[in-house]
């Protein structure tokens, strides 16, 4: 009796409050308007006190105007509804209560979950958007009507809406029913790797979140086992999670091993790793073994990564390859290619790669000749790395888009490319061009002792044509005085074919030595054909192979010149040198295997 008279106080209170603001707020209005207009501004007035009076919470004017419109929108549009702070913090609430208390969920994974997933909660929200106090319509609405887990879950580990659609296990609502999940999870959770990194890790490498009791775990310190920190296996994980599946100790302990040689610590990967990137450890390991083909050894391969890490970590050492696939198509060789790395390792990096490309596409789009870009590029490949190109449309105004005249002018001199179409000032460019003239004054003191006359054109052309510091120059001329060829000799030869000199010690033994040990020939069968040395090796070992298997045969003739075996097509050699016997064909396709020829 006593609670409902001092209700009733209070009510009339409230509504002599209500009135006192209404009317005296517009008894100005209703004297000097019309009662009309006094009504609906009356109206308005109410309408603005009831919202502030007797609602605590729920979807603000503008949601509920659309709201309606809504429900049937896709995830991504929900963001365009506007909610109110204590909706939302209600709505959390709401969700919250249904995982720990309803579900059975521990705190930090119920308030994790709560608080993660906006747009979830926003379809809630959409349930209820007539409800006034929405604490107490969602908390109702969750008691009868039961919710998929697994949707505010991925949000929650950072996935978004479309990727959670693709992603939602069938006949699956609680994630209770998928302990696998939830218990690898925990494991990741646990040893540190950010909730919100998770989705990513599930979205690469789902075989993860399979694995039984303890497998993870073991997975895990097998990295640590490789000598990385926790920090650096957390970034590993977060960023290329297919490390965990199958054997860790397999391709990342070869590349770790190997970076190791190079003289980086076993945490150095850990400073590029990056969400931008993920790294593919199988090509990483490719890379750095094919750069070694190549020529590279372990303290260069370490100078280029240290100074290019780019090169590893964007793209898995995708560039190395496809830099030397371009060179190829040009019609260079694999020694030549390789004479180029070594010189200039920093055309390597992914920044002068794409100058590399850009620029041969533009000496294509003038017309210009395989063999001329070819010539071009392995004389001038340092400053077509170090020079961003305008386009060919905006040099050609210069010749009032005559092709043929622009294309004359770079082949007369190669350095006009840069002078007319470089982004660069001119200096730098001649100064890029005959820099270090320490070096450029070692090559000539070489050339000098070979016979060429200084200043002359043809050491000027001698100076273009040869690759590399003098000394490195006079340790290949030495390679080959040292296997037994006079010294005047060898001069004689480097005159022929220069550009054998353009190959490293290593590779010149190697190609002396294919002579004795494929066909028995002295090394004084070169004089004929210097130019044996420019061939590439997987030429020479399938060729004389081939020969050398066709004479025990008894089908081919002793002793045949070196350019008739090196210098022939290869239709014309399969020809001659494959059908002559009815087993050729056969023998010369497991040749082509056994040195990986296609």
């Amino acid at each position: 009796m006593m609670i409902h008279k001092i209700h009733k106080r209070v009510s009339r209170k409230m509504i002599s409050q209500l009135n006192h603001a209404l009317f005296s707020s517009n008894i100005s209005v209703c004297q000097s308007g019309g009662s009309s207009s006094c009504v609906s501004q009356s109206l308005q007035a109410f309408t603005l006190m009831r919202n502030r009076c007797f609602r605590s919470s729920g979807l603000s004017q503008y949601s509920k105007a659309t709201a309606t419109e809504s429900t049937s929108q896709t995830p991504s549009s929900l963001n365009a509804i506007k909610i109110s702070r204590v909706a939302k913090s209600d709505a959390k609430a709401a969700l919250f209560e249904y995982l720990h208390y309803t579900r059975g969920f521990d705190f930090v994974d119920a308030e994790h979950i709560s608080k993660s997933s906006p747009c979830f909660l926003q379809k809630l929200l959409l349930k209820v958007e007539n409800e006034e106090d929405v604490s107490r319509a969602l908390s109702r609405f969750l008691r009868y009507h039961p919710i998929n887990e697994f949707e505010p879950f991925f949000e929650s580990l950072g996935l978004s809406p479309d990727e959670i659609a693709l992603l939602l296990p069938r006949n699956l609502m609680f994630l209770t029913d998928n302990h696998l999940l939830l218990d690898n999870y925990h494991v990741l959770s646990s040893y540190g790797i950010p909730r919100c990194n998770i989705g990513k890790i599930y979205k690469q490498a789902i075989e993860i979140f399979q694995y039984g009791d303890g497998v993870l775990n073991k997975q895990l310190m097998a990295c640590e086992k490789l000598g990385l920190s926790r920090s650096t296996v957390i970034k590993l994980v977060s960023y290329s999670p297919t490390v965990l599946v199958g054997d860790v100790n397999n391709e990342l302990f070869e590349v770790i091993e190997k970076f190791k040689k190079m003289g980086f610590g076993n945490d150095w990967i850990g400073s590029y790793l990056s969400s931008e990137h993920s790294c593919n450890w199988s090509r990483i390991l490719s890379t750095t073994i094919f750069l070694s083909e190549v020529g590279y050894n372990e303290p260069q391969m370490g100078t280029l990564f240290k100074a290019n890490p780019a090169l590893l970590f964007e793209g898995s050492g995708k560039c190395a390859y496809v830099l030397v696939a371009q060179l190829v198509k040009l019609g260079l060789d694999m020694d030549e290619i390789h004479s180029l790395l070594l010189e200039y390792p920093e055309i390597l990096s992914l920044k002068c790669t794409k100058r590399l490309w850009k620029a041969m596409n533009f000496l294509f789009e003038i017309g210009m000749e395989t063999k001329e870009i070819a010539k071009i590029v392995s004389s001038h490949i340092e400053l077509l790395g170090s020079n961003s190109l305008k386009r060919p449309k905006t040099v050609l105004k210069y010749f009032k888009g005559d092709r043929c005249h622009l294309r004359q002018t770079i082949v007369e001199d190669p350095l006009n490319l840069f002078r007319l179409a470089s982004k660069s000032e001119i200096k730098s460019i001649e100064q890029t061009a005959f820099r270090n003239p320490a070096t450029s004054s070692e090559k000539t003191t070489f050339l000098l002792k070979l016979g060429y006359v200084e200043n002359s054109d043809e050491m000027t052309k001698a100076l273009k044509m040869f690759r590399g510091r003098g000394d490195q120059l006079q340790e290949r001329f030495d390679c080959l005085v040292e296997a037994g060829l006079d010294c005047n000799v060898v001069v004689s030869m480097v005159k022929k074919a220069p550009t054998l000199l353009n190959q490293t010690k290593d590779v010149l033994e190697k190609k002396l030595g294919s002579l004795e040990k494929h066909l028995g020939y002295p090394v004084e069968s070169i004089l004929s054909f210097p130019s044996y040395l420019c061939y590439d090796m997987d030429r020479i070992n399938l060729r004389f192979s081939m020969y050398a298997w066709l004479k025990e045969k008894g089908v081919a003739k002793p002793m045949l010149s070196l350019s008739t075996l090196l210098a022939c097509s290869d239709a014309r050699f399969i020809k001659y040198f494959v059908y002559v016997h009815p087993e050729g064909p056969a023998m010369w396709e497991t040749l082509k295997k056994v040195y990986h020829v296609s």
